[in-house]
């Protein structure tokens, strides 16, 4: 709600003008003694004064709610933004400017000027955003400016609230292959062995705290004396985790160009493909973060959306145990060092079938014409020097030959 103090500090530049040219006609009309130039005067220093009380007169309130649909979109594709603005005040706002402030990565921001906002008032308006590049974006605040008719007053509000849109990395539609590995039970649906007894036995476990009556298994219960229940199967899933090497010393260039954007790139195609056949895909980084078994594939876009470099120097399994055991590893790799023999042969021993595609940084140098620091001599390592089904990418290969190259590779066992 504007007051006519408010109003008064909010004088344009034409509105000083104004000021200035009223006061000196005053002034030079006492000087020369022309009092029509006084009139005139008066006349140009009241006006500014006039409309801020004008301005600060108006007793409205606008508020304003944000939706953004959808929240979460692909780069290149666009979102809808709705702005729907009232007036909770007692009078009418007169004529508003809005501008919803975007950042530089979304387009221009967006303006609007909307009149006759009376009492009770309420207006929808529309418009899209679009972003070319991965990451969150702050929508908003919102800005609205009341002026007079001449411009001579402008009090501005801000409305602090923002909406995030999430803009996941581009994908691309990746063919069929042979993919091995990664089937495993869930629960106590896994194979168990025993050596005597009957596969009755092992359908039965002992009675647990909590246990519902209704599993109990009473022949079991009374033949080995201790109480029994059946024991709760789980469909069998295939599991799968995409490892992305987000160190800084594993990549090379700036930018959308750089060898890490397209590392981002094929991990999230991969994430895709492996949705499409059936795999619960989990996320991990270099850090040994990411999404948790289970989660859908939107978190491991979001996550891939936001992930950035780091400057660890190695890669931290902490993540590797029960729940990734016997599934199926894709690492997405940059530069490997002698210093990472001991984790890709964990993530190798760990999975059933370990694939990866190295992005080659040597050839994207070259087509950057930079120098990439590369390893070299007895310190330079391949993934499928360890025993990985592994492929090499540079800047002009098509990631779905690669991944077709990848599905004919046989595995080489645990390599030295």
């Amino acid at each position: 709600m504007a007051t006519t103090r408010e109003a008064l500090s909010g004088l344009t530049l034409r509105g000083r003008a104004f000021l200035a040219a009223g006061a000196t006609a005053i002034v030079c009309s006492v000087l020369l003694g022309q009092p029509a130039l006084t009139r005139i005067g008066v006349l140009v220093l009241a006006l500014p004064l006039l409309a801020a009380v004008a301005v600060g007169r108006r007793r409205y309130a606008v508020t304003v709610h944000r939706e953004l649909a959808p929240r979460l979109v692909t780069a290149g594709q666009t979102a809808n933004v709705t702005l729907t603005l009232s007036n909770a005040g007692q009078r009418s706002a007169g004529a508003l400017l809005v501008e919803d402030r975007l950042p530089y990565a979304l387009g221009h921001s967006a303006h609007f000027a909307l009149q006759g906002l009376r009492r009770r008032w309420e207006r929808t308006v529309d418009y899209q955003v679009r972003a070319d590049t991965r990451g969150q974006y702050e929508i908003g605040p919102l800005t609205t400016r009341a002026i007079d008719p001449f411009g001579l007053v402008e009090v501005r509000r801000t409305h602090p609230a923002t909406l995030a849109l999430t803009v996941t990395p581009r994908t691309i539609s990746l063919p069929t292959i042979g993919l091995t590995g990664g089937w495993s039970g869930s629960g106590e649906h896994r194979p168990q062995a025993f050596a005597a007894g009957s596969a009755e036995d092992v359908s039965v476990r002992e009675y647990r705290r909590g246990d519902e009556l209704r599993r109990v298994h009473w022949r079991s219960s009374a033949r080995l004396g201790d109480l029994m229940v059946r024991k709760e199967e789980q469909p069998w899933e295939a599991r799968a985790t995409v490892f992305l090497d987000n160190r800084r010393l594993a990549h090379h260039g700036k930018g959308a160009t750089s060898t890490f954007e397209a590392a981002v790139t094929v991990a999230a195609s991969v994430a895709v493909h492996l949705d499409l056949h059936g795999y619960t895909v989990r996320l991990i980084s270099a850090q040994g973060i990411g999404t948790g078994p289970g989660e859908p594939l939107a978190a491991v876009l979001e996550h891939l959306a936001l992930i950035q470099l780091t400057s660890q120097p190695r890669i931290d399994l902490s993540w590797c145990g029960e729940q990734t055991h016997g599934g199926l590893v894709v690492g997405v790799l940059g530069r490997l060092t002698a210093a990472d023999i001991p984790a890709l042969r964990r993530l190798r021993h760990d999975a059933a079938t370990a694939m990866s595609i190295e992005l080659d940084l040597a050839r994207w140098a070259e087509a950057a014409g930079t120098t990439a620091v590369t390893a070299s001599g007895q310190d330079a390592v391949t993934a499928a020097s360890l025993g990985w089904r592994s492929v090499s990418i540079g800047p002009h290969d098509r990631l779905e030959g690669a991944w077709r190259d990848l599905g004919r590779r046989r595995d080489r066992g645990a390599g030295a």
